[in-house]
């Protein structure tokens, strides 16, 4: 498994990080001999950071974590996640009290990154925070969290308004970011047609390359809209363009051109991804141990070469053949 540097953590984290959430789900609906193995795997094939959150499984994927890793002899970077509710009073206390649910959970001291779950938006309402609480409020909090020895940095989910996003991760107040980025939705990382439909997070991965933040890609599926033409029924849409006729659409006009050269269609989204240089790790979640291997064979497969990138871009350009 090769590493890169994730911003400026200074951290060296494998290309590949295990994604303990709810649409891949092994650790939340897997047996426990089914968790065991594929973390064991994990581990045994050199991924060195697992991600979760509270909220996955309702603590479910963090207990699983914190039973099974010390028991494999693993000592990864891991990452959780803090949510608050914009509209409830004392967000510092929010932070705090599920800072510490998530390390008695975790059966840690402290975690590598603490990141904000929240999306961004210019405004509060019942789930996304303002720009302007983030940078002050939240960061504020996690901030506290990190000097109390709870976490070594401090990160965002970079979703919601693509203004918010771009605003909170030039604030300078936060290490890493979790990127969505994928073959249907490439829009942090390239410029889309004047056509395009769906959200568009225009100048997301340049603002954190600019500001030497650490990108973890997320979604790279699109929620499992890429690996599988069966629906899973754990599709929880997190952007405007995740219709899932849409989403079928598209990935029928990406593999229409691509075909099966370059792998599985998820090892071809995994290739995609890493193609990326302003990625750091690409999140992987998975419902069973075969979906790992397919993900580290994509991994030694390394980025998509140029023709292929280049496939794609003409895709992209004519908005997946929508005009």
């Amino acid at each position: 498994m090769r590493s890169r540097r994730l911003g400026r953590t200074g951290l060296s984290v494998s290309e590949l990080a295990f994604g303990g959430g709810w649409v891949g789900g092994i650790l939340i609906h897997g047996s426990e001999t089914a968790r065991r193995a594929v973390l064991a795997r994990a581990l045994e094939a050199g991924i060195t950071l697992f991600d979760t959150a509270p909220s996955y499984g309702d603590g479910v994927s963090e207990t699983v974590l914190g039973r099974l890793l010390p028991k494999l002899g693993g000592s990864p970077f891991v990452a959780t996640k803090v949510r608050v509710d914009p509209r409830a009073p004392d967000l510092a206390g929010q932070v705090e009290r599920s800072v510490a649910g998530s390390l008695q959970r975790l059966r840690r001291d402290s975690v590598d990154i603490l990141q904000l779950h929240n999306p961004l938006a210019a405004a509060d309402d019942s789930r996304r925070l303002s720009a302007d609480r983030a940078v002050d409020e939240a960061a504020d909090a996690l901030d506290r969290a990190r000097e109390r020895g709870f976490a070594r940095f401090v990160g965002i989910t970079a979703l919601g308004e693509t203004a918010a996003v771009r605003r909170v991760v030039a604030s300078g107040r936060f290490d890493t970011a979790q990127v969505y980025y994928n073959l249907l939705n490439p829009s942090a990382g390239e410029t889309m047609p004047a056509a395009w439909e769906g959200h568009d997070f225009a100048g997301v991965l340049a603002t954190c390359r600019a500001a030497d933040m650490g990108v973890v890609n997320i979604r790279v599926f699109a929620g499992g809209a890429i690996a599988g033409k069966r629906r899973h029924g754990r599709e929880v849409p997190v952007t405007d363009d995740a219709d899932p006729e849409r989403e079928a659409r598209r990935t029928a006009a990406v593999f229409d051109r691509l075909g099966a050269e370059y792998g599985s269609r998820a090892q071809t989204a995994i290739r995609f991804a890493l193609a990326n240089p302003d990625i750091g790790s690409v999140a992987v979640g998975m419902a069973e141990p075969g979906h790992l291997e397919d993900a580290l064979a994509a991994a030694e497969k390394g980025p998509l070469p140029e023709a292929a990138l280049a496939t794609l871009r003409a895709v992209h350009a004519g908005n997946f053949g929508a005009g």
